[in-house]
């Protein structure tokens, strides 16, 4: 039984420059960290269809807000519909526990202690000055953030926010979640 994967990918254009649309934002990296062999992997574009077989053969994708940014981004490059895939969204299910969104880097500080290495905007330039063991590296960095956050709230069934100077404790149920996939599978794995 195939394993989940954690997924995360930069873009090559800012919001700003197509407009607000995802779909016109191009991937420049997508990075995954397989559950199956324990192993970090950055794909570039060319790499994309590569990237695809790993996400339909897993069991589910967990990503930081995936459902609304990572996988719109990256459905262009798929035959079909990858909002069919199951995943499990870190920032959805602690947007309907706290009642209100916040960014990975600040429910990774509060409970993690980590920081991310950078912002989106730093990866575009990675990618346009051809600095492509950065992006990389910013890429899994990302990954490696949301998969700790992710067994953390698996773990003890809470992340934290710091709210008003104080960290508060936010109730998650991420480890018990029941995913299954309906779509018709297009890469032939």
């Amino acid at each position: 039984m195939s394993k989940p994967i954690v997924l995360d990918l930069e873009t090559k254009y800012s919001f700003r420059e197509v407009d607000n649309d995802l779909t016109r934002l191009e991937v420049s990296c997508v990075g995954i960290y397989n559950y199956d062999d324990n192993s970090y992997y950055a794909y570039m574009e060319d790499e994309i269809p590569e990237a695809l077989k790993v996400v339909e053969s897993a069991s589910f994708t967990i990503g930081f807000n995936i459902d609304h940014f990572d996988f719109p981004v990256l459905n262009p490059y798929y035959t079909a519909d990858l909002s069919k895939l199951p995943t499990i969204d870190l920032l959805t299910e602690f947007k309907n526990s706290f009642g209100k969104r916040a960014s990975l880097d600040a429910i990774a500080a509060a409970t993690l202690g980590t920081s991310k290495s950078g912002h989106g905007l730093q990866a575009i330039e990675f990618y346009r000055e051809g600095k492509l063991d950065e992006l990389k590296r910013y890429c899994l960095s990302d990954v490696k953030i949301t998969k700790d956050l992710y067994e953390y709230g698996c773990k003890y069934n809470e992340v934290y926010i710091e709210n008003w100077k104080e960290k508060a404790s936010v109730k998650v149920d991420w480890g018990s979640k029941e995913v299954g996939s309906d779509v018709n599978l297009t890469l032939g794995i």
